[in-house]
């Protein structure tokens, strides 16, 4: 049970980041995704404000080389003090 993912690698796939809406919130998340997925392109990043301007969502699609790659990136960012919500 080496591979227990119904995912295809390498792929694109898209990792949703919520936290507050603060200055340097989507560098810091872009850094942390980079370590983890070095040609992470940060232009292609999707910001969401939430309708009263308190939380940012961030969408960053990763070209994913495996499924240690996105444990390691998932538990990094749900680690960080900046975020709320990891999806």
């Amino acid at each position: 049970m080496a591979d227990d993912t119904l995912l295809e690698f390498p792929c694109d796939f898209p990792i949703k980041v919520m936290g507050a809406a603060q200055e340097g919130f989507a560098q810091t998340i872009c850094a942390v995704v980079v370590r983890h997925a070095p040609d992470f392109d940060a232009a292609t990043m999707e910001m969401r404000a939430s309708k009263g301007g308190n939380y940012l969502s961030l969408t960053c699609t990763v070209r994913a080389t495996s499924k240690a790659q996105l444990d390691a990136l998932y538990v990094e960012l749900s680690r960080h003090p900046l975020v709320k919500v990891v999806l």
